[in-house]
């Protein structure tokens, strides 16, 4: 079962039937039921052995598609190899509040450049103060846009060593307590605050589409009361322990880097007109279970993912940017290999906790 049997089947009715699907949208189904047919051509082999032959057909190669990411999640795991640091490392998950969903429609390029920047700006923010961590950070961020039922769910993976570079770049800064980094409820209400800061410039210059649904918002008054709906909850920001080095790391970050909404081998059956497929029940223990949609709802869900053109969901900043990656790298390791490196500590029951709340009215947004 692949995605590309169930274009074969419903993709031109699927087409018809929503005329408004994007021209990166339809190019992107395109691309998928095309993918290794005869439509893209191909090459033929031989056996100089034994003379049997056998066509290979080319691939789509589009980032979207299941079939075509597993070459080029390699290459980009091999690269990021060459930076990975000696110390373990901190899984950090930055999530937009469903209130912001029905702008995601008109306004995904936005909202999904608003996540990175607002995500990556605070580790580093909060990372810096000196109550928390006092030191650079770097951070490697990962924009998925969906859950496990193909629903919108736009969140960003941060993968970030644990501990950063001094102010100076003379030492390398451990954090306080072993197994913790950044206090969570900190983060949320600064990428909270960052988040809505972002929104608000955008709707004074009049940068947001506001069409369909969210035509109401164009009133000044619905619009305040639609902000001052997004400070009624906290902002989710899930935090994991460090989770070992760097093995560790470049095996859990090729589940993450290279995908899009489903892979194939979720699929479990496609009758003509309904799919199902399996998936991971998160709020019940992480129970496996299996879903039926139509075709149709199906690549509903699935169209909702497909990035604008040109859209870069894996980026880095702070120590990892790519202006001053080799160079801070290369210090950090030199830092970390000398014998005054300072280590962390392990969480005598004598020293206080770390707090989880603010202790300063700048982090109250």
């Amino acid at each position: 079962m692949e995605v590309a049997d169930i274009l074969h089947a419903q993709g031109d009715t699927f087409v018809e039937q929503h005329p408004w699907l994007s021209v990166q949208q339809r190019s992107v189904l395109r691309a998928i039921a095309r993918c290794r047919t005869a439509a893209l051509g191909g090459h033929l082999d031989r056996c100089d052995a034994c003379g049997h032959q056998a066509i290979s057909y080319n691939s789509c190669r589009n980032r979207h598609c299941p079939k075509c990411q597993a070459q080029a999640r390699e290459r980009w795991l091999q690269a990021r190899e060459r930076e990975l640091l000696d110390v373990p490392y901190v899984h950090v998950v930055f999530t937009l509040p469903h209130g912001l969903l029905p702008l995601a429609y008109r306004n995904s390029a936005r909202l999904y450049t608003w996540l990175f920047q607002a995500s990556a700006a605070t580790l580093r923010e909060v990372a810096a103060d000196p109550r928390h961590l006092g030191a650079e950070i770097g951070v490697l961020s990962i924009l998925h846009t969906w859950g496990q039922t193909l629903v919108r769910h736009p969140h960003v993976h941060c993968v970030v060593p644990a501990g950063g570079l001094s102010p100076d770049h003379q030492r390398w800064i451990h954090p306080k307590y072993a197994g913790f980094f950044l206090p969570v409820k900190v983060l949320s209400r600064v990428f909270r605050g960052k988040c809505v800061e972002a929104l608000r410039r955008a709707y004074d210059r009049n940068d947001l589409d506001l069409a369909g649904g969210s035509e109401h918002l164009r009133d000044p008054a619905a619009w305040r009361a639609f902000v001052d709906a997004l400070f009624d909850t906290d902002w989710v920001v899930y935090s994991k322990p460090a989770f070992g080095g760097a093995t560790t790391v470049l095996r859990y970050l090729g589940r993450y880097t290279h995908r899009v909404a489903i892979s194939n081998h979720r699929l479990l059956a496609f009758d003509g007109d309904h799919v199902t497929f399996q998936w991971k029940d998160y709020a019940h223990g992480d129970q496996r279970r299996t879903m039926t949609l139509t075709a149709m709802e199906f690549l509903r869900r699935f169209v909702q993912h497909i990035l604008p053109r040109g859209f870069v969901r894996i980026r880095q900043s702070g120590l990892l940017a790519n202006t001053c990656r080799t160079a801070c790298v290369g210090r950090a390791r030199r830092l970390l290999t000398a014998p005054s490196a300072p280590a962390p500590t392990t969480g005598d029951p004598t020293i206080p906790a770390p707090t989880e709340t603010p202790t300063r009215a700048t982090w109250t947004y």
